[in-house]
């Protein structure tokens, strides 16, 4: 198949674009889109978003993949937030990929398929070589802003957070108006590390180009009309919020049905939510079908564990990863062996991510995408994220059963991903420094 150029305009490259590493190649001109033979060192590619190169609210088996890499290729992949649409002079305006993405006027709507979730995910990435039952570990070498297109802002980037009706606060509002939806926009400082809030306004009835009236939050990619709402500008005054960069969903396909939502997470990673996947760490995911078909989206300046209120701090950020592919036939004997579920990486701790459903469209069947909505509960998701941990520290580790269980009451911490995605997650933390080295399984061959 012929390769593929993905052009971008230079003044759109991320604020903080600057070689990773010195290990990282230059981005190559194509973008190749069939395996060939691998390269005797890696090679280094860019996805830009475009509406060629995004999917809007699910992953799928079925889709074509963007491009096609070999194991410890990089990839240069930009995302973009489903939530640009609550302030488009700051976050779409002048911006001409994101004004791509998201034009929608009464004659048409460029991005036509959005759902069955919410999220901007740009994708797939096929992996050369990638069978079901392998692990694709996806190396988070690099995450940089992107800036405001529009030139009043100066290079400034914003993002959204949606106090939502999906939050779980919702119905356990104080004060007058209840229910109500607030959006607050932030300010990035990244020289400083920090974000601002910029105002916030509660959301009115929006009509969208097709004419239907939006009570709530109730679909992706719908354009606030600020004459509608009241902005407040004094909010959060003199409180500044650490930024923690990460993408709120990343993952693989599943096997299990063709079109899947993209807001419950599960064994195939996706929206995970999890703060802690960020710079220098590595996530590995079981892979269900060929190729893996690796998607990337709802990125994150900044989230606390439980993303309680509906979102984080939702922004576009451009990130860099390295693609390795572990095949089922190395994990035997090492600390990855049995690794079924996403599993993270940091410099310091594994982390293992349970969820109310381990496997939810195999659960609940047929209607699975429904149910999983009304089943969440954070006991299983607990449950589930124990059992993976103990069963990663007998594997990994050689301990026994109740060797596992006490060094996991005394030695690691639990945490509540997120209450908001349908499958509600719980995370353990274990840190590698507890461990003697010599009784740690080695880490597969990569391929």
């Amino acid at each position: 198949m012929a390769t593929v150029v993905l052009c971008f305009g230079a003044s759109f490259l991320p604020m903080g674009m600057t070689q990773a590493s010195a290990a990282v190649p230059p981005i190559e001109s194509t973008v190749p889109t069939s395996c060939g033979s691998a390269a005797a060192s890696p090679r280094h590619y860019r996805v830009a978003a475009s509406p060629e190169t995004v999917h809007w609210g699910y992953y799928s088996k079925n889709l074509a993949p963007v491009i096609t890499v070999n194991s410890q290729d990089y990839v240069t992949l930009e995302t973009i937030t489903h939530h640009a649409g609550d302030d488009f002079d700051r976050m779409i305006s002048g911006d001409p990929a994101i004004e791509a993405i998201y034009h929608w006027t009464a004659e048409e709507k460029t991005v036509s398929d959005r759902g069955p979730g919410v999220h901007i995910l740009t994708g797939p990435v096929y992996v050369c070589g990638a069978e079901p039952g392998d692990l694709l570990e996806v190396k988070v070498v690099d995450l940089m802003l992107r800036p405001s297109g529009n030139p009043k802002y100066g290079g400034k980037t914003f993002g959204s957070n949606a106090a939502a009706w999906w939050g779980f606060q919702y119905d356990n509002l104080k004060t007058e108006p209840k229910p109500r939806e607030v959006i607050t926009i932030y300010e990035m400082d990244p020289a400083n590390d920090y974000a601002t809030a910029a105002y916030r306004f509660k959301w009115m009835p929006q009509t969208s180009p097709d004419g239907k009236v939006h009570e709530t939050i109730d679909y992706p990619g719908v354009v606030v009309n600020h004459d509608t709402v009241t902005e407040i500008e004094e909010t959060l005054e003199g409180v500044k919020v650490p930024l923690r960069l990460h993408l709120g969903s990343m993952g693989v396909a599943p096997s299990e049905a063709d079109v899947v939502d993209s807001i419950p997470p599960s064994y195939f990673g996706g929206n995970l939510d999890d703060r802690n996947i960020a710079i220098g760490t590595a996530m590995y995911y079981p892979v269900a079908v060929p190729g893996a078909l690796f998607s990337g989206g709802d990125a994150h300046a900044s989230q606390g564990d439980s993303e309680l209120d509906g979102t984080a701090i939702e922004t576009s950020i451009t990130g860099l990863f390295q693609f390795v592919l572990h095949k089922k036939a190395d994990l035997a004997g090492t600390i990855l062996e049995g690794v079924n579920y996403p599993l993270l990486e940091t410099p310091d701790s594994w982390i293992v991510h349970g969820f109310t459903y381990p496997n939810y469209l195999e659960a609940l069947g047929e209607d699975a995408q429904k149910e999983i909505y009304t089943l969440s509960s954070l006991d299983p998701a607990l449950k589930d994220s124990s059992a993976k941990l103990r069963d990663f520290l007998m594997n990994g580790m050689n301990l026994s059963e109740d060797e596992a269980f006490s060094l996991i009451t005394v030695g690691a911490d639990f945490a509540i991903t997120q209450v908001v995605d349908g499958n509600w997650g719980v995370h353990g933390i274990i840190p590698k420094g507890i461990f003697d080295p010599a009784n740690v399984k080695p880490k597969p061959a990569v391929s």
